[in-house]
């Protein structure tokens, strides 16, 4: 079922001030009046507005927007409220979990280092109820390694398989939105199987951490903290649940920007709150300095697949990367060439306009990458629309300049260096080429029946 307000042939991200592209999905919740009144009832209510999401509404049907509604502030604070009753058996953990481009945000709003704004943001959390807050480089670390391996194994099939290459990245959630529902057949088969961080994280929390804990999945209610809204719809895929247990690994995600709102209105300011180190996985274990992967503004999949690449396919080991700005700076390209031959072809695309030149490109049949990291924001993650807004909508530039600073400052950190990984894959995932390790760590992507062609829509 199509939203009765969508906009057939031309993007509503275009749409700036219609009435239609405002309209908030809030009318389709089912808990209007029915809620019981608590503490919290002071906070505002959570509105997703369908023009603040980069998966349009052409994209989203009416139920889907309704369910998206459910991810907000209220039923965070529903299950804090919960845990607070007698009945024990309806009790649940409450697990967060912090998506690393999410913490310059924190850092450069409030003034802190990237360490501190981590810390200051957990004993916040902590505060109000959660029990455990993780850091979901970890998941970013499972991604990437998948990621790396699955692009050599299609780049030695490339003769064999027509679909093999270009690969393109699969962790925004706008991107592979737009792809399934618009694009079609077109990339679907091109996009990598590896599960993007959010989701890796959701096995973790629910699969293995579950496990560690003794608990099952359903005792838990895992919410992440991210930068853009897309990130609710991902959470909403159906395969991201596990139907035995009744749970979704993901059930709840609240943007950075969401998080200040509980902030203010409950008028605490991070200045005044305690630090406590953020959890790991692992019993009796903290998290120590934050880190990051290669990339100045996202998980960096293109810098790290590049590099493994160059080095598996063709021996060679890639100390820095050259970028090449092509059309703008948010569409660049990375060459590996050796004996004379341009032997690797990478490309960054960021943005909804460099995503159409890209797919043009694709179908007239002139396109000669190898790999592209796909991303729906322009400028990256940092620049998702759940943070670093003005009070009209519009980036907000000097902070998002501090932001970049604060993340380029972390230091990078291998995923071959966690050795943590290396031990989950032997003792959880069964080795490497496990079937657990397909089972957990990828998913498959596929068109989806939609009546907007991909060439109508106006960009």
């Amino acid at each position: 079922m199509k939203c009765e307000n969508c906009s057939k042939k031309e993007c509503s991200k275009k749409q700036k001030n219609d009435d239609t592209q405002s309209t908030s999905v809030d009318a389709l919740s089912s808990n209007n009046g029915s809620e019981e009144k608590n503490e919290f009832d002071t906070l505002a209510n959570a509105k997703i507005l369908l023009s603040d999401c980069l998966a349009c509404d052409s994209c989203m049907t009416l139920e889907e927007g309704a369910r998206v509604f459910q991810q907000n502030q209220k039923e965070f604070f529903r299950i804090l409220n919960l845990n607070k009753k007698c009945d024990t058996s309806k009790h649940k953990i409450l697990a967060v979990s912090l998506c690393p481009q999410s913490l310059p945000y924190f850092a450069a709003k409030f003034n802190f280092s990237v360490n501190e704004a981590a810390k200051r943001l957990c004993g916040f959390l902590k505060s109000l109820g959660v029990h455990y807050v993780f850091d979901t480089t970890i998941a970013a670390d499972f991604s990437i390694l998948e990621s790396q391996r699955e692009f050599v194994q299609r780049y030695q099939r490339r003769n064999q398989e027509e679909h093999a290459l270009p690969m393109f990245a699969s962790a925004c959630p706008g991107w592979i939105r737009y792809a399934e529902r618009v694009l079609t057949n077109l990339v679907t088969s091109h996009i990598c199987t590896a599960k993007s961080p959010q989701q890796i994280m959701g096995s973790l929390v629910k699969g293995y951490f579950a496990r560690q804990q003794n608990l099952s999945p359903d005792k838990i209610f895992h919410v992440v903290i991210a930068p853009c809204y897309d990130k609710k719809l991902e959470a909403l895929r159906e395969d991201f649940y596990t139907a035995l247990y009744n749970s979704a690994e993901v059930d709840c995600v609240l943007t950075s920007g969401e998080i200040v709102q509980i902030m203010e209105q409950k008028n605490v300011s991070m200045k005044d709150v305690a630090e406590v180190a953020v959890d790991s996985l692992f019993d009796g274990l903290k998290e120590g300095d934050v880190v990051r992967h290669d990339g100045k503004r996202s998980d960096g999949y293109l810098e790290h697949i590049f590099k493994h690449a160059a080095k598996e396919l063709f021996g060679v080991d890639v100390k820095e990367i050259t970028y090449k700005a092509l059309k703008n700076k948010d569409f660049q390209e990375v060459t590996l060439e050796k004996d004379g031959e341009t032997v690797l072809r990478f490309a960054a695309a960021y943005g909804f306009r460099n995503i159409q030149n890209m797919v043009l490109k694709l179908k007239k049949g002139k396109f000669s990458y190898h790999f592209v990291e796909v991303l729906a924001c322009p400028g990256g993650c940092l620049n998702g629309k759940g943070q670093a807004q003005t009070e009209d909508g519009k980036p907000d530039k000097a902070l998002l300049a501090q932001m970049e600073e604060v993340y380029t400052a972390i230091p990078v950190r291998l995923p071959e260096a966690n050795l943590h990984v290396q031990r989950m894959y032997q003792d959880w995932l069964e080795g490497m080429d496990s079937r657990k390790v397909q089972d957990t760590l990828h998913t498959t992507y596929s068109a989806v029946n939609q009546s907007t062609s991909s060439l109508d829509i106006k960009w």
